[in-house]
């Protein structure tokens, strides 16, 4: 399993909001020269955010985009979760799939664990952990 460009820009996207100053709109153009993504592809990273909840936007002259959740609150996980969907690193564990093996599969449970356990690991920190722990190391 490789994380995609798209949920690269995706959670490059959020740490950017949540840098800006709280409930500041940014606009895509100002996202997309920050963070060096390519501005056709924010917009189609932007709307997967906006409908999983992570993000709100406003059209106009006056629009951009926002956090609809704090920064506190996401995770690496849950920006995975919105652009590629429920991670399952083998089609055994997705919740849509019957595997016949699964009675007697050894290797099921293994995989559970290690899907478990890199889960917990991207959901450990917050952004805005992230954004602070940035923060300092430019700080330093």
């Amino acid at each position: 399993m490789q994380i995609t460009r798209q949920t690269e820009y995706a959670i490059r996207t959020i740490i950017e909001l949540a840098k800006a100053e709280k409930s500041k709109l940014l606009s895509t153009k100002i996202i997309s020269q920050h963070q060096g993504i390519p501005e056709v592809f924010l917009k189609k990273t932007i709307q997967l955010l906006a409908h999983a909840g992570l993000i709100t936007t406003q059209r106009g002259t006056q629009g951009g985009v926002r956090l609809a959740v704090a920064a506190d609150k996401i995770t690496i996980a849950d920006i995975v979760t919105a652009v590629e969907g429920r991670l399952a690193i083998n089609m055994c564990l997705s919740e849509s799939y019957e595997c016949p093996n699964k009675p007697v599969c050894r290797v099921h449970r293994i995989l559970w664990r290690a899907q478990a356990t890199m889960l917990a690991e991207l959901s450990r920190e917050s952004i805005a952990d992230l954004v602070a722990g940035q923060e300092e190391s430019v700080n330093a």
